[in-house]
């Protein structure tokens, strides 16, 4: 069901400080930034060879991942990210097999323009997961 891994997101206490850390001191190319106020972060995607590393940075006093922060000042790997061909039967064979999908269960448009749905983390030995539509 799932395809090839799409990035791992690292959330960060300071977005500018982290892309100018990835380009100067590992020679990374790193996107632009660019800010998501319905998932309240601000994010840059470091481009690798075979995946990307997603800088995320709460934004706004919404911010899904303010309290990642707030537990993990340092900042930290927040999830991880899969591609799948179709995300509504993903969605509805992992719900039927007992996975709990969060937020409302719908889609919502992702940092790539695309729908996403993230699976809890109790369900995946702690790991939170993102599933993104090709």
């Amino acid at each position: 069901m799932i395809g090839r891994l799409n990035h791992v997101a690292l959330v960060v206490a300071n977005l500018d400080v982290a892309i100018k850390t990835y380009r100067e001191n590992l020679g990374a190319v790193v996107s632009a930034a660019l800010t998501l106020p319905e998932h309240g972060v601000r994010l840059a995607f470091v481009e690798l060879p075979n995946t990307k590393i997603e800088l995320m940075e709460p934004w706004g006093d919404a911010s899904s991942i303010a309290g990642f922060l707030a537990k993990s000042p340092a900042g930290g790997m927040h999830h991880i990210c899969y591609e799948v061909d179709d995300l509504i039967a993903a969605r509805d064979r992992l719900v039927k097999q007992g996975a709990r999908v969060l937020g409302d269960g719908q889609p919502k448009i992702g940092a790539h323009g695309k729908p996403v749905i993230f699976l809890h983390p109790k369900d995946f030995f702690g790991t939170l997961i993102e599933l993104e539509q090709q």
